[in-house]
Formats: structure tokens, sequence, C-alpha cells
């Protein structure tokens, strides 16, 4: 379902509702108004519910309103199963649109913030910007982690890794070997 001036992107995580449960579907922003849009199926029908996003400017940090949003109790219940890392990548792509960007360039800013470049040294970075690449690394690995209900799941799986080439000795481990 592509909605005008909208993105939706697919979830299957289900939400809860005090009355009856709900599963979120999907979740995407509108631009015009500015609204986040959540199709979840409740019991047998598929719904639409229409989220204002209030008082959000180009220079809003997208991390505290995606919170808000989701805190907030009139939608508390139907964004349960939508992650607060999938609620600020909306508003990032609202503010981006905000501050004239296109939608191609705002997913390739947030595709840029989310690549963690492994020859990156992350001992130079923060704490706050260390703890951002180890949640986005945390997600990967869950993503790709094999679980026990998983149709290719294999316990106990064994790898021969070929040795073609002469094994490298490190000036720190000399010692050690010596000693052997």
């Amino acid at each position: 379902m592509v909605l005008p001036h909208s993105t939706l992107f697919s979830t299957s995580q289900p939400a809860a509702r005090p009355a009856m449960t709900c599963i979120a579907k999907k979740c995407g922003i509108r631009f015009q108004p500015p609204s986040v849009i959540l199709i979840y199926k409740e019991e047998d029908k598929t719904r639409r519910r229409i989220m204002p996003v209030r008082n959000f400017s180009q220079f809003s940090d997208c991390g505290i309103a995606a919170e808000q949003l989701k805190n907030n109790p009139r939608h508390k219940a139907y964004l349960e199963g939508v992650s607060l890392r999938q609620l600020k990548k909306l508003h990032s792509l609202l503010r981006g649109h905000l501050r004239g960007e296109s939608l191609a360039e705002s997913l390739e800013k947030i595709q840029q913030e989310e690549t963690i470049d492994p020859e990156e040294d992350m001992n130079k970075l923060d704490d706050e910007e260390l703890a951002k690449r180890k949640s986005i690394m945390d997600e990967l690995f869950e993503k790709n982690r094999k679980k026990k209900d998983d149709p290719d799941f294999i316990y106990d799986i064994e790898v021969e890794f070929p040795q073609d080439e002469q094994l490298e000795s490190c000036g720190w481990d000399v010692e050690s070997c010596e000693e052997v």
C-alpha cells in the first residue's frame, strides 16, 4: 500500500493493546501533514492509524521525538511492536524533507549513519557514538543469527579452514612460542 507523500516500512513485531491484540504490519511516514502511519491487524481486520507529528521542525532531535511518540498514552499500545530505531528513522526522513532534501538523499544519509566501517578505529569514538555503533552491531547480529526454530538451523557445525598460506607470527607472541 503506497500513500501519497509517504514511505512505509514493513515490521513483523506484534503490538499489544489493553483490550484486544493488534499486530503491527507496516509503519511509515507521511510528509503532508507530518504523520506516522501504522498499518496493523486487529482480530481479522486490517486497520490504519494515523498519528500526527506535532511541534517537529528541521532542527528537532529525532530520538527525542520518536521516544515522545512511542510513549504517548494515545499511541503507546499500537506502537509496542514498532522499534524505537524504526521510529527514529521515520523522523529522520521527515526532518530531511523539512530541510528540503529528497527522499533518496535522506535515505542515503540514514544508510551512511547505520553502516559500520570495519576499518574504523572504535577506540577513538566518544561514548555516545560507540554506544550507537554497538547498538547497530547488536541489531545486525540478531538479524543474522540462526535460531533453533529456523528451517536451515544446523546444530554443531564443524568447519575445517584451509592452511595454504604460512601463518604470520606477531611480535607479542614470539616469547610465548619459544617457551613451549
